[in-house]
């Protein structure tokens, strides 16, 4: 019954099923429709409108080139070539691979949608022959002085599996990940000495499910690098909400029943150590990176917005929309504390109270500090620390990589980006986003009667 319910999902080549976290949904598309386009660019999808002209005269040496896989068996979701693009940088033994982010579908008619709306998330044919990168992917000093001059690849995200996949169909994201590294061994990856996996949202969970495939692949090449990962806005935490049970008839899947409809459809795959703790029928726990993470061996860096905007969006919060209810503002406080419960044992970190999603590929990464640090100087002293500790020397004082925002309030760092009115686009300091959104202060002791610390913080942070 299975194999013909699977043939019946074949044909319908993009009927996949991964609902929530992930997802664009129906029902959402048009709350969303706004934040989604901008976020699209956050993404790396947009990676490398900026500046462009101001750089025009070394425009050749700053591009990233596409390469389609050798491997023409690993596809995309509509059967056209995966692939992913390269910026060299002879010489340097430093990789950066990159795993892109954004959503899925979860049903005939999101995924149709999906197709007509962002077809590059699920085709490879309408790709650009270059791509200019931003944030830790830009090879200019002054926007990335830690990573410029490492060979960047950029691996988009066109298998809708959370990079889980391994076929029978075309859901491939494991599979394109390991063929991208198959094609980098003539460019010389075997020599590296270390090579970063990171990604963002969807892709952040993908270098959680996959860096110790990664590690195990370099090792039998016989490549001596140290594999290390850094997620991006990847780490999420289980829905709290009932959902219907019937899922996925209805609109609104939980993440965690998506992710056990789509591991089976997907033949997804999970790491074998995680796999371990779970009977049958449970990876799905393993796409958490609360549960994963201490299964894991290689050396992981967790960037997390502790008011994740996607997290909130599974639970129908949309700041800067229309209404927001006395428990969707609990939600949101309740969820910063739990996210910031869920990283104490994390060893890297960077975890700022600020209600956003993804950073790494922000042209503008280097400006949100915690405790006086910034992303990529935490960046920096997390790799000198590993490099210390494999050379038996013992780290820097002073250089602090574990950093979570202690102050309690949505965006109460004064770092944080804005909060943007989607109606009007005007900046808006949180109050005025709560009062604008139907709140009433006085009632949750947000006036200055109130708590006068976290009020005066949050006014103080208009940007």
């Amino acid at each position: 019954g299975l194999y013909k319910y699977m043939k019946i999902l074949g044909q319908l080549a993009f009927l996949l099923l991964l609902g929530g976290i992930w997802c664009q949904n129906n029902r959402n598309a048009k709350a969303s429709g706004k934040s989604t386009k901008k976020s699209g660019g956050n993404q790396g999808g947009e990676v490398g409108h900026g500046n462009t002209g101001a750089r025009a005269a070394g425009q050749q040496t700053d591009d990233m080139r596409l390469h389609f896989l050798k491997n023409t068996q690993v596809t995309c979701n509509d059967g056209t070539a995966a692939g992913f693009y390269l910026k060299e940088f002879r010489g340097s033994r430093r990789w950066l691979l990159f795993l892109e982010g954004g959503w899925c579908c979860y049903s005939k008619e999101t995924c149709d949608s999906r197709y007509q709306n962002i077809p590059r998330l699920m085709s490879s044919s309408g790709w650009p022959q270059t791509k200019r990168g931003t944030g830790i992917l830009s090879s200019q000093v002054e926007e990335n002085p830690h990573w410029h001059n490492a060979n960047i690849v950029f691996i988009p995200y066109c298998s809708s599996d959370v990079w889980s996949g391994t076929g029978p169909y075309t859901f491939m994201g494991s599979l394109i990940i390991r063929e991208v590294i198959k094609d980098l061994i003539p460019k010389g990856i075997k020599l590296a000495k270390v090579v970063m996996l990171s990604g963002t949202s969807a892709g952040g969970t993908g270098v959680l499910l996959n860096i110790e495939r990664v590690a195990s692949q370099l090792e039998q090449l016989g490549a001596e690098a140290q594999v290390r990962g850094l997620v991006d806005s990847g780490w999420f935490i289980e829905s709290k909400q009932q959902r219907s049970p019937n899922c996925p008839e209805t609109v609104s899947c939980s993440p965690e029943d998506a992710i056990k409809i789509g591991l089976r459809l997907w033949n997804g795959v999970v790491p074998d150590r995680c796999r371990q703790l779970y009977k049958r029928g449970e990876e799905w726990q393993c796409f958490f990176g609360h549960k994963l993470y201490s299964t894991l061996t290689s050396p992981l860096f967790v960037v997390q917005w502790l008011f994740d905007e996607e997290q909130l969006r599974v639970e129908n919060i949309y700041m800067g929309g229309q209404s927001l209810s006395e428990e969707q503002w609990q939600y949101i406080q309740n969820l910063g504390r739990e996210l910031k419960n869920s990283l104490r044992d994390v060893t890297a970190v960077f975890a700022p109270s600020c209600l956003s999603h993804t950073v790494i590929t922000k042209s503008n990464w280097m400006s949100f500090q915690v405790r006086g640090t910034s992303l990529p100087r935490a960046l920096q002293c997390w790799d000198r620390s590993l490099d210390a500790t494999r050379n038996n020397r013992t780290p820097a004082k002073g250089c602090p990589f574990h950093l979570v925002d202690t102050c309690q309030s949505p965006q109460c760092n004064p770092t944080c980006p804005a909060l943007v009115d989607q109606a009007t686009q005007q900046e808006l300091t949180l109050l005025q986003m709560l009062v604008a959104m139907g709140l009433d202060l006085q009632k949750l002791a947000l006036e200055p009667q109130g708590d006068e610390d976290s009020l005066a913080s949050m006014v103080s942070n208009s940007g």
